[in-house]
């Protein structure tokens, strides 16, 4: 299938059948903030049978199952990467160690270890805890190659300073301090810095009434921003194969990317949906297809006692296939209509 095929879509399914339907190097960018392994029940945020299932699946066997569970995964996506392209990788404590030892420094090479970005969200509130607060997650930045997109990024400062002012020395080919004419040193005021690898934006709070959408662990739009216009290009391809909330495709949309978006959820579809229809008509929006699953009744023969829950619009069939036996007359199947909210 053709690259242009797979441009702004929202795809219902596991994410790991639909990234080894995308062809090689068709993707600029790719982020993704999969469930951590913390093994809270909170994490099923939507309560649909994908989700429980995924939430399930992840803690089957511990960290060791979770991490193969992410690792297959995580190949395809080296697959479907642009040798141009970068993966950013978002977990936190519980995990980070083995994702970036056992997963990312073996598919992509720890010589493509571009940052370990630490998101500092200052204003989290921890309780009654004995040991230090935990106040920030870890994004693990790859690139597929030493030859990279990089768009250097601003950040403004808390307040004017007075700095240095630095320029290219072309005959030495590096970066000098500026001097005048009798050779004193040159300096500048400014509030800007360019941005380093501890990112401190506020986690998102109740008064955010403009941003948040309801979702539980919803990301905020400026951290989408900042790794999205510096890591990718307006027309490229934008990747995030735990849509959730929505902010990355809703974010690569109004940065005039195109964007790809997999869950297994069903509600987490439907709300990244209806967030891009509501720029729908706005300057730069792009028209964008949602793929449902087709209800495949050759497979449902093939069951051998799994359940599974195939959707399409708002209805949901349920098929559970008894184990032992075969053919579509010995299955059991259950449609029921799914109310809107």
């Amino acid at each position: 299938m053709a690259q242009k095929d797979f441009s702004n879509k929202l795809i219902l399914g596991d994410n790991l059948t639909v990234l080894q339907s995308i062809p090689d190097k068709s993707v600029d960018l790719i982020y993704l903030d999969p469930p951590f392994f913390s093994n809270r029940t909170y994490e099923v945020i939507w309560g649909d049978d994908g989700e429980k299932r995924s939430f399930e699946d992840r803690f089957a066997g511990g960290i060791d199952h979770y991490i193969s569970w992410l690792k297959i995964r995580v190949r395809q996506m080296h697959r479907i990467l642009k040798d141009t392209g970068s993966i950013f990788l978002h977990c936190d404590w519980h995990a980070s160690a083995e994702i970036k030892v056992d997963i990312l420094n073996k598919i992509f090479g720890r010589n493509n270890l571009k940052n370990e970005i630490v998101w500092y969200y200052y204003n989290k509130f921890q309780g009654n805890i004995n040991k230090l607060a935990a106040n920030h997650d870890v994004i693990f930045w790859y690139s597929k190659s030493s030859n990279f997109v990089f768009n250097k990024q601003k950040e403004k400062r808390d307040e004017v300073v007075k700095q240095i002012k630095r320029v290219w020395d072309k005959e030495n080919s590096k970066i000098v301090n500026a001097k005048d004419e009798d050779g004193r040193v040159q300096y500048i005021e400014t509030d800007e810095k360019t941005l380093d690898d501890v990112w401190r934006i506020s986690m998102l709070q109740p008064a955010d009434k403009k941003e948040r959408i309801g979702y539980p662990t919803q990301k905020p739009e400026m951290l989408l921003e900042r790794i999205i216009n510096m890591a990718s290009n307006e027309g490229d391809v934008v990747l995030d194969p735990f849509v959730g909330g929505g902010t990355t495709v809703a974010i690569a949309d109004r940065l005039n990317r195109k964007f790809i978006g997999i869950d297994q959820s069903v509600m987490a579809i439907k709300v990244t949906d209806l967030r891009l229809k509501k720029r729908q008509n706005m300057l730069f929006s792009q028209p964008y297809e949602v793929i449902l699953p087709i209800f495949d009744l050759k497979k449902l023969q093939n069951q051998d006692g799994k359940e599974f829950e195939i959707c399409q619009g708002y209805y949901s069939v349920q098929a559970i296939d008894k184990k032992g036996l075969s053919g579509i007359d010995k299955v059991k199947i259950n449609v029921k209509q799914k109310k809107e909210k």
